[in-house]
């Protein structure tokens, strides 16, 4: 037998990187949208927006976070439990370094041009970021139990064989749903508690993320496992 026949198979991960790096384009690409998002959502979060036509709230937050849920379903689908894990376990750090900068710019004097000629713009940046440090301590107690639980259930659902569309699609809201409803309960009672009421947000939170999980998730991890294998596929290609 050639040494050619006698070769096993390579996985998608070494068809998808160049000689020299193991980690397929979509992995890398995805992990980078991932690390952006862990940061802008809880920017993102100081607001609350209305949802219409009730006077129920919810966090703008959600918007970011729900596509870290699709991020790391995503990861778990195409590269495995340990290696989404693993994405959110180095979720932090992105989290760390923008907490400390923010710190760090806070505690800089402003420019004179600033405090004559802008003082109220000063006012408004630092009452937000100031005021913002719970909500940057509620973000990673609820990220990482609720984005681990949302891995282990979409992987638990997977079972044997390859999974159809729809049933990727299944798990993915499932998954998403249950995670985001025990996110919202954590986030909003650690970052808000005692600020306001927070019933109105809560109910608003979980209302809003379930419906999301069920309606926009799935389409969106359909969307992100094709868009992954095309890169993919792109760089195979190019290698």
């Amino acid at each position: 037998m050639s040494d050619t026949a006698s070769q096993a198979p390579a996985t998608s991960a070494e068809t998808a990187s160049p000689p020299g790096i193991s980690m397929p384009l979509g992995l890398f690409v995805f992990t980078l949208l991932y690390g952006g998002m862990t940061v802008l959502a809880g920017v993102l979060a100081y607001k609350q927006v209305q949802l219409w036509p009730t006077d129920l709230a919810v966090e703008s937050g959600i918007f970011a976070f729900l596509l870290l849920v699709v991020i790391s379903s995503t990861l778990a689908q195409l590269y495995g439990k340990q290696m989404a894990q693993r994405i959110v376990w180095w979720g932090f750090l992105p989290l760390l370094i923008a907490s400390v900068l923010m710190q760090l710019v806070l505690n800089l004097p402003a420019s004179p041009e600033m405090l004559e000629g802008r003082a109220e713009d000063l006012a408004a940046f630092e009452q937000v970021h100031s005021t913002v440090w719970r909500v940057w301590a509620a973000g990673p107690a609820a990220y990482i139990v609720s984005l681990l639980l949302n891995i282990w259930i979409f992987d638990r659902l997977k079972g044997s064989g390859e999974a159809s569309t729809i049933g990727l699609m299944v798990r993915g809201a499932l998954a998403s749903a249950l995670s985001q409803a025990l996110d919202s309960v954590i986030f909003i009672t650690l970052a808000f508690y005692g600020l306001f009421p927070i019933m109105n947000l809560l109910i608003g939170q979980v209302i809003a993320k379930v419906a999301l999980s069920i309606v926009l998730v799935p389409l969106l991890i359909t969307f992100g496992v094709k868009a992954a294998q095309w890169l993919d596929a792109r760089k195979s290609g190019q290698s």
